[in-house]
């Protein structure tokens, strides 16, 4: 008798663990997609940063020199931290614009960039659109004696 009471409480665990198994496989997958776009949100603010303060140098250094825009040279940098993105950033998700504000000379990197999901369920979206602008003051040029 003891050995069909054990057999009995192992089937019922297995029916238990089949029915809670797709709940748990949907909760995984979930928490995955939550912490790709955790991640890759972040690496999308730390290229618009990274984008904006090289393009505060490069912008004086263009001013004051009459060097070209620079503004390939910002969207280079601006994705270079990007690279290991699937799919990786690509120049025509950067936008870099110069402007003034307050009386001083501004730089302005966009980043936007466009996450799919690997779940595909309803209530779930399919694609999330990642989009982070930094601003930052044209850095002031100290001339070299």
């Amino acid at each position: 008798m003891i050995h069909r009471q054990a057999g009995r409480r192992s089937a019922n665990a297995a029916v238990e663990f089949a029915v809670v198994l797709p709940f748990l496989a949907f909760i995984t997958l979930v928490a995955v997609d939550f912490c790709r776009v955790f991640y890759y949100t972040l690496t999308i603010v730390n290229c618009a940063r990274n984008g904006a303060q090289y393009a505060s140098a490069v912008f004086n250094t263009k001013m004051q020199y009459g060097t070209g825009d620079g503004t390939d040279a910002v969207k280079k940098a601006t994705i270079a931290d990007g690279a290991n993105l699937k799919p990786p950033l690509q120049d025509s998700d950067v936008t870099v614009t110069e402007t003034t504000s307050n009386g001083e000379n501004v730089v302005r990197v966009r980043v936007v960039y466009t996450f799919s999901t690997i779940t595909s369920f309803p209530g779930i979206p399919s694609t999330i659109t990642i989009d982070r602008t930094e601003e930052m003051r044209v850095a002031p040029q100290t001339p070299y004696d």
